[in-house]
């Protein structure tokens, strides 16, 4: 296959890459089709080149710093996506498509946090849905650990953190919900902040959420960062329509897929 000669990067899409961890999420009717809104729209991830040196780290790098929805083509290390990242990748580009006027024109800065807090959540989701199903699953084994290490630094001891987790895995739902919401506010409110005291600010008053142990986890400085430097300042009253219909939502998760899922899927 031919490589972009001028960025050194391969192109695959997904049917052309091996999803790691895919048994695990077989029992997710919602993974299924978000991975098949990708196939459908011909989504193509970038390949690093074979001379690439510290791929991994180099590909994480890469990621957290070129992460914004309209710059496409997540950077892999090789042929091979964990099956988070399909359903991460996929809500991103849902988000996109929702949230953006025209594919080619820069993202409001509302739009960048919106779909990066509808992705993030959907991680702690998959969480709630996996623990008791797929006790063997790489994510889990990742994901967890790494959670319980911010939660620690918070503050949260191990009790209180399996007291976390098992309520995440009674209402994966619910958890999704909430984090979603948790991740609005605090960027949008951070995003607002001109002072590291303003700053500090929002960040104490959310300490006492139900999730604002894990808040750290979610990399919230690549996010505002991002947004400074190219996200549109103009209004978006689209964005905040969906944020609001999330809130009044009963299921926001289900209000999205009937949005935004099966739309996709024709």
């Amino acid at each position: 296959m031919k490589t972009d000669a001028r960025a050194q990067f391969g192109r695959r899409t997904l049917d052309e890459l091996r999803i790691e961890d895919e048994p695990s999420f077989r029992h997710i009717e919602l993974y299924a089709d978000l991975k098949e809104t990708l196939r459908r729209d011909g989504y193509s991830f970038r390949i690093l080149p074979e001379t690439s040196a510290a791929g991994w780290d180099r590909a994480l790098f890469l990621n957290l710093t070129f992460w914004g929805a309209n710059e496409g083509g997540d950077v892999l290390v090789d042929e091979t996506i964990p099956a988070d990242v399909v359903a991460h990748v996929a809500w991103h580009r849902l988000a996109t498509k929702a949230l953006t006027p025209s594919l080619g024109a820069r993202s409001s800065v509302e739009a960048l946090f919106l779909g990066e807090a509808i992705a993030s959540a959907f991680d702690l989701y998959l969480v709630g849905r996996l623990l008791g199903h797929a006790p063997s699953s790489s994510f889990l084994a990742t994901q967890v650990p790494a959670m319980a290490e911010v939660a620690e630094s918070a503050g949260l001891d191990e009790d209180d953190f399996a007291k976390l987790l098992q309520g995440v895995a009674d209402n994966p739902e619910a958890a999704f919900a909430s984090l979603r919401e948790l991740l609005s506010d605090v960027t949008g409110a951070l995003f607002a902040s001109e002072h590291a005291e303003g700053a500090l600010d929002v960040l104490e008053r959310i300490g006492s959420h139900r999730f604002g142990s894990l808040l750290h986890r979610y990399e919230l400085a690549n996010w505002i960062l991002y947004a400074r430097a190219y996200g549109s300042h103009q209004p978006a009253p689209n964005v905040r329509a969906v944020d609001r219909a999330l809130r009044e939502a009963k299921d926001p998760l289900e209000w999205l897929t009937a949005a935004w899922v099966r739309p996709a899927l024709g």
